[in-house]
């Protein structure tokens, strides 16, 4: 069984409140759930309306499928308009490790 997660630092483009924080953070959570099938959340800057800190982990029973779904969440939202990704860190372990 492999275990990855990946922390991405967010700012975020033309917001002025949380609330219009929400409304540009929820829809990519939802996104990103539906399309590749992981747990996602905001884990951190949460009093912050331009920053987001988002968290997304799987479970698989191979390595190379937590690289890819990785890799592709992490493309997905490098390449979202008025987000800029400021940095991931990504981690990927085995149960046996």
């Amino acid at each position: 069984m492999w275990i990855g997660w990946i922390e991405f630092d967010l700012l975020l483009g033309d917001v002025h409140s949380l609330k219009e924080k929400r409304s540009v953070i929820r829809p990519i959570i939802a996104e990103i759930r539906k399309r590749y099938d992981v747990s996602i959340a905001e884990v951190g800057q949460h009093d912050l309306y331009r920053r987001a800190e988002v968290g997304i982990g799987m479970v698989a029973p191979d390595r190379a499928h937590v690289v890819e779904v990785l890799d592709a969440a992490e493309n997905h939202i490098a390449y979202r308009p008025g987000v800029d990704l400021l940095s991931a860190r990504r981690r990927i372990i085995s149960s046996d490790d």
